[in-house]
């Protein structure tokens, strides 16, 4: 099939495109590149589908996504079989610092993606949410019939916007749209500005790491690899009208339009020390700890709810925290990150 992967450079973006490639699928491939963290990371992950043995189905577009005529563009590549979007203003601090960066790339980004699968009639939109639209819930697992009414970051607010955003369309057009919360992912290639990632830097280069609300937070984290999976799959499997939505009481995890929302987690909350024990482990070094208290916008707990993805796919997540920070650790030190 032919796949429309936005965000292509990024952490996720560029696994799952991998991965369709490896599956002889064609993929396009739409990124900014923009420089909210260091672009030649983007650009080796691009390199790296660049020097794919199929290489020739891959094609890449640079463009912001809130430039409507370049993302009218990216589609004129089509037509799509599906469109993943995973391009996303990611960072719950920095939603705090520059929140109109998630304005444009949120808000407005997604709207031109909504509204170009909507020109086109594609047969499914696959979209990258997050765990944390959960916010202040403090029952766990989190669970996709959860409300999630109180967010406590803007960029988890941008996420249940483009939830509803997505259901808006997913009724008044019959576009099938499934979101995808993701929790916490981790491993090679991954995000600098992610707290594993500022960890190995701070350790490798012999510095202090900052450990939030003393140490005292748990985690889902879940392996990249196992995220690209559970995104092509769901991705191949168009969203359609849940059979039990009950108007007279609507529940959040399903509805009479073909829309769905999946957790993507590893169903396994980790405390942050014995993270960060498991990481010194892999990568062989200490870590110095400075505690500070908890950060604006953080939540206590993430913690997911796979039933729904194991009823529909059989399948859940499933690599353990060590072996996944192992691989992560092999390939920051083999490349030498932190220089």
């Amino acid at each position: 099939m032919k796949y429309l992967v936005t965000g292509a450079a990024g952490f996720i973006g560029y696994h799952v495109s991998r991965d369709l490639l490896d599956a002889g699928h064609e993929v396009v491939g739409l990124d900014s590149v923009n420089d909210y963290y260091r672009t030649n990371l983007k650009e080796a992950r691009l390199s790296l589908l660049a020097s794919h043995p199929r290489s020739r189905s891959f094609e890449f577009h640079r463009a912001d996504l809130a430039d409507r005529n370049a993302v009218r563009r990216a589609f004129d590549a089509g037509p799509f079989d599906r469109v993943i979007h995973l391009a996303t203003q990611a960072g719950v601090r920095y939603s705090i610092e520059n929140p109109f960066a998630y304005a444009a790339s949120n808000l407005d980004g997604f709207l031109s993606i909504l509204e170009a699968c909507r020109e086109r009639k594609v047969p499914h939109l696959a979209f990258a949410s997050s765990s944390s639209v959960y916010g202040m819930n403090r029952k766990v697992p989190f669970s996709e019939a959860d409300g999630t009414d109180h967010p406590v970051s803007l960029y988890a607010a941008t996420k249940k916007a483009n939830e509803a955003m997505a259901h808006a369309y997913s009724a008044l057009y019959g576009l099938p749209c499934t979101g995808m919360r993701f929790f916490t992912v981790y491993g090679p290639l991954g995000r600098p500005d992610m707290a594993y990632f500022k960890f190995a830097d701070a350790i490798m280069r012999g510095k202090e790491i900052d450990v939030y609300n003393g140490g005292d937070l748990l985690r889902d984290f879940t392996y990249v690899d196992d995220v690209a999976k559970a995104v092509v799959m769901i991705a191949d499997r168009p969203a359609a009208p849940h059979p039990l939505f009950d108007p007279e009481r609507p529940l959040p995890d399903r509805s009479s339009a073909p829309y769905r929302i999946y957790n993507i987690g590893n169903e396994n909350p980790v405390p942050l020390m014995e993270f960060i024990g498991t990481l010194e482990r892999a990568l062989g070094a200490e870590a110095k700890k400075r505690f500070l208290p908890m950060q604006p916008g953080d939540v206590y707990m993430t913690a997911a709810d796979t039933g729904e993805l194991w009823r529909d796919f059989g399948w859940k997540p499933s690599t353990p925290l060590a072996r996944g920070l192992e691989r992560f650790a092999a390939w920051y030190k083999e490349t030498k990150q932190w220089q």
